[in-house]
């Protein structure tokens, strides 16, 4: 087997039931969007990390502001989302405020969208 094709043979493993990666995750939580702005919580820079523990996906993620009415919602959503990928059990998802979310986070691509 040379260098080059032992990647396509990890994610191969990884997408026939072994050991879930961070990129499957990430993928997953591109379809977590926020509910008034329907845009995914990835794109908004609401996403801060990605740790995955065997079957254990722990997300590190913002909300918008800490009032935000639909922070429930959006958990539920990524807890969902994280779930349905194959190998994963166990989702935690921990809200955190530092650092605190600003427009500046939300993708570039996107802010240019929005026209921001």
């Amino acid at each position: 087997m040379t260098e080059e094709s032992a990647p396509a043979v990890e994610e191969t493993a990884a997408s026939e039931g072994g050991a879930v990666s961070e990129e499957q995750v990430k993928l997953a939580l591109r379809r977590v969007k926020d509910p008034d702005l329907h845009l995914n919580i990835v794109d908004l820079g609401l996403l801060y990390g990605i740790r995955v523990d065997g079957s254990t996906v722990n997300v590190d993620m913002t909300l918008t502001s800490p009032a935000c009415p639909s922070g429930p919602e959006i958990v539920g959503s990524v807890e969902r989302e994280v779930g349905s990928v194959e190998g994963v059990e166990s989702v935690k998802t921990n809200i955190v405020w530092t650092p605190f979310w600003t427009p500046d986070r939300i993708e570039p691509r996107v802010r240019a969208y929005l026209g921001l």
